[in-house]
């Protein structure tokens, strides 16, 4: 998807504000426009790199029909339109990082900490996380545990820590080859690797992708890996095998594996909210949780009648914001207005001066 609506906030950071939405999918993301709609500010975190959740990881190319007044859509194409919408209402996104831990603070706030450092103090917390923490499959590799964190990876948290290495990729789908063309220009070399030679990824990067194999700037093997090589978990080479080659060795010092995503409830199992079935248990008026100021919304959001829709996430955004004005605004009346009205909605969110017809 790139960055031409999201710009991450460097991790590590302090940071004040209203709402911290927990998951840049869909929810989350109009989560954005209807607190903006408010006058709430937001701030997104999502341990994925971009936002999108399951739209642009596991299907940013298939069509989905039925968001209310759009024949088709797919993914990656709904999220890009999402963040079009909620651009004028300048949220901060924390990408790459995972919320870790929720404390309230002495004057009845909440500070949310990440596994980066991040510290964000808010009013209110908004849990869109869909069905939880994406958690990337571990390849079944023997010994590969030894190796995790120092020279095998599966996500690029901040891509400069691959400058100048010898980075293996393993996978087809979008983020092995989204990887490929961004880390190419700074590793010394990159070798991609996968099984067949179809990918499950957007069609221009498997092109851009051919393209820098052609001029020899990059590798690529047909080929299923079997073995990792090295020392107290530092890589010198991987144990390749495939039908044309046999058995042989790859020399690198760094492996990314791309091997999918498993979902898991995560860190938030630790918020001390009443679950229902690994789910979190709302009232259906503000889709608040049974701890006050922290809400929930999107498929993890459990109540009587639920239906696991992105247009249900929707909905829920709606009557959330609601709920969560009242914690950022304790000393404010809540004026409901249609957005076909208010001229002063129609300005921030369009950036023209409605007409006076």
């Amino acid at each position: 998807m790139g960055g031409k609506y999201v710009d991450s906030a460097p991790p590590g950071g302090a940071h004040k504000t209203g709402a911290v939405i927990i998951g840049a999918g869909p929810c989350g993301l109009f989560a954005v426009f209807e607190l903006g709609l408010l006058g709430v500010k937001a701030h997104l975190v999502d341990i994925q790199n971009k936002p999108g959740g399951q739209c642009t990881e596991l299907y940013p190319e298939k069509p989905i029909l039925d968001i209310p007044a759009i024949k088709t859509i797919t993914g990656e194409q709904l999220t890009r339109q999402l963040l079009e919408q909620i651009e004028p209402f300048e949220p901060v996104f924390h990408l790459g990082e995972m919320a870790d831990s929720v404390v309230k603070t002495e004057d009845e706030k909440w500070r949310v900490k990440t596994d980066l450092g991040t510290v964000i103090e808010c009013d209110v917390i908004i849990i869109a996380a869909g069905g939880g923490s994406f958690t990337p499959k571990r390849p079944p590799i023997p010994g590969i545990e030894e190796y995790e964190g120092k020279s095998v990876f599966y996500a690029v948290r901040q891509r400069d820590a691959f400058r100048g290495r010898n980075v293996v990729i393993a996978g087809g789908g979008d983020s092995a080859l989204d990887w490929t063309l961004n880390l190419e220009p700074i590793a010394e070399k990159v070798t991609l690797v996968h099984r067949r030679a179809d990918f499950r990824a957007a069609p221009d990067s498997v092109e851009k992708m051919q393209a820098l194999v052609d001029e020899g700037r990059i590798d690529f093997r047909i080929a299923q890996i079997k073995e990792l090589k090295g020392e107290d978990g530092k890589l010198t080479a991987i144990s390749m095998e495939s039908k044309e080659d046999g058995a042989f060795d790859v020399e690198c010092d760094t492996l990314l594996a791309f091997y999918g995503l498993t979902m898991k409830l995560g860190p938030i199992a630790e918020f001390g909210l009443h679950l229902d079935e690994n789910r979190i248990a709302v009232d259906t008026e503000k889709f608040e949780t049974s701890v006050p100021g922290i809400f929930c919304i999107g498929d993890m959001a459990a109540y009587p009648g639920k239906l696991k829709l992105i247009l249900s996430g929707f909905h829920e955004a709606a009557l959330m914001s609601h709920g969560a004005f009242h914690y950022v605004f304790p000393d404010k009346k809540l004026k409901f207005q249609h957005t076909t009205s208010a001229k002063d909605l129609q300005r921030t969110v369009t950036g023209v001066a409605p007409s006076e017809d």
